[in-house]
């Protein structure tokens, strides 16, 4: 099955943090949508160390031509110096809720 043209972006954050970034994201149409899983764990080296420490995971939807300027707006509201920003393609999808991404991303939503 061929890919499409629209991504997934996992991004964790602290959880206070998270609905800045979701805002500024979706504000400026580089995503459709950013759902919030209010609380993670995550256990990850960090400079010699294991870290230990509640985030939140951002969930956020947008076409695959957006990754890069999307990423570059996460990263200058993030925290953290190393931010997690991962696509993940979307093989498959309703036909309307695609639509409905590039229709947000060309500003008719």
């Amino acid at each position: 099955m061929p890919e499409t043209d629209y991504i997934v972006v996992l991004v964790t954050a602290p959880v206070d943090k998270g609905p800045d970034i979701a805002r500024h994201v979706v504000d400026a149409r580089l995503a459709a949508c950013a759902n919030i899983v209010p609380e993670v764990r995550s256990i990850y080296r960090w400079q010699g160390r294991i870290e230990d420490d509640r985030e939140c995971l951002l969930v956020m939807k947008t076409e695959r031509s957006a990754f890069d300027a999307l990423a570059a707006a996460i990263r200058s509201v993030h925290p953290y110096s190393v931010p997690e920003i991962i696509a993940v393609p979307i093989t498959a999808g309703s036909s309307s809720y695609l639509d409905w991404i590039a229709a947000v991303r060309r500003g008719e939503h």
